[in-house]
């Protein structure tokens, strides 16, 4: 595996574009206006005086026929006052809460800390991931060319993964430690994904509210690239279709709405933010839980592309499942799963070690991007004294870890960046270890 970037490539047919309006009402928006008057008392009391127009900003909801009508609400209940103004228009006037409005926001905080954009209804998130569905995509072999023409891989392994995209299933890879998998899952993610969906900051049910939007997960979209359009609504945010990778820290746990006992709201698992775009589960088999244990919890997603999440009252939701989903593990399959849950997973693709060829045409990559001058006779002996004689086997990642290793030396030694003998043994002696 060389460390190139792929050039851009994107799946066809794009599903056509989501763009729910701008509500242009308090019943537009799917909430009560309760509910809408205790998240602006939250954001009031947090921020003390406040313009309207910056309520609005922090709801999320246009001024016009929603947050006008919560402050309206609020002045007639005695909750808030004008308290002066800092332009022209009611937009412009400045809000305080009241004695009466604090303690009432104190209670609102008593049962939930949130005080973020306005959620969307659980109705409207199940509507929004099925006209943003992953399962419109298809995928040629040319753009598959162009999503891994930075990795090295042979033309068996390479023709498995179209077919396997295509299915709209799940992917299990599996093969030795340090030959790609996870950048391979990754690469074929981003070109199978690459476009962008709306998702929501937060989603309400009953009362209560899940996070959604996780800036470390998910990339938004720049301004600059969202086009012209000013009558979405604005408690929708774009961002590239995610490709969220967990590893080790993966439990059942974290696969089911996780309640914060300080702040009382959920913030949404994985899959969940994962939903539309591709779900990575690295050296799967390493989890705290039994592989059995969590591949179980798969099978009914899986089987039916919906996932039932459940809230700390006990009560379960139903919530899509829209995910390319995919399993990679260094350990063998016989070791991890049964053959009836293997027949649930479409495509098992192996991903083993490179050949001898192909390990030269990865370690003359990386030589290049690392400005490392490149030389036949030196790979020879280090094929030859390290790899043959030793019966050591050849994986991808050796060639990048190996360059950056003699790289090191050679800064160290203050010697030209050569593939010389002497830097091969230096590098493979602190490198390699037999085990």
């Amino acid at each position: 595996m060389s460390q190139r970037e792929p050039k851009s490539a994107r799946s066809v047919p794009t599903p056509p574009p989501f763009e729910p309006p701008a509500p242009r009402s308090i019943e537009e928006t799917g909430l009560n206006l309760g509910f809408l008057t205790d998240l602006a008392l939250k954001i009031m009391y947090f921020a003390g005086y406040m313009a309207g127009s910056q309520l609005a900003e922090r709801m999320q909801l246009p001024f016009a026929g929603c947050v006008d009508q919560v402050l309206e609400f609020l002045k007639r209940e005695q909750l808030a006052e004008v308290k002066g103004t800092g332009g022209f228009g009611e937009q412009a006037y400045q809000y305080v809460i009241s004695t009466k409005g604090r303690d009432k926001a104190r209670e609102a905080l008593d049962r939930s800390q949130y005080a973020g954009p306005a959620p969307v209804t659980l109705d409207a998130y199940v509507q929004a991931m099925s006209k943003q569905s992953i399962k419109g995509f298809s995928v040629h072999q040319r753009a598959m060319r162009q999503a891994l023409s930075h990795v090295v891989i042979n033309e068996r392994t390479f023709n498995q993964f179209g077919p396997a995209i295509n299915s709209g299933g799940s992917l299990f890879l599996y093969g030795p430690p340090g030959d790609g998998k996870t950048t391979i899952a990754e690469a074929v993610g981003r070109m199978v994904l690459a476009s962008d969906i709306l998702v929501p900051y937060a989603v309400e049910v009953g009362g209560s509210i899940i996070k959604v939007f996780d800036p470390g997960n998910h990339q938004r979209v720049p301004e600059s690239q969202m086009g012209t359009l000013r009558n979405r609504d604005p408690r929708w945010l774009k961002i590239r279709r995610p490709v969220i990778i967990v590893g080790g820290e993966l439990t059942l746990e974290t696969l089911d709405l996780v309640w914060n006992e300080v702040n009382k709201y959920y913030e949404a698992p994985y899959q969940m933010k994962a939903n539309g775009g591709m779900f990575l589960i690295d050296d799967f088999g390493r989890q705290q839980v039994r592989p059995r244990d969590l591949l179980n919890r798969w099978i009914l997603p899986l089987e039916k592309h919906v996932d039932y999440l459940t809230l700390h009252t006990g009560r379960k939701i139903e919530i899509p499942f829209d995910v390319l989903i995919v399993f990679s593990t260094n350990l063998a399959p016989k070791d991890l799963v049964d053959e009836a849950f293997l027949r649930r997973i479409r495509n098992k693709i192996h991903v083993g070690d490179p050949s001898f060829e192909e390990y030269r045409e990865i370690f003359k990559r990386v030589a290049a991007s690392k400005n490392m001058q490149y030389d036949d006779r030196a790979l020879a002996y280090l094929l030859q004294e390290h790899y043959i004689k030793p019966r050591r086997k050849l994986r991808g990642v050796h060639p990048r870890d190996l360059i950056e290793q003699m790289g090191d030396i050679a800064r160290y030694l203050n010697l030209p960046m050569e593939m010389t003998k002497d830097l091969i043994d230096r590098a493979c002696d602190t490198y390699f270890v037999e085990l």
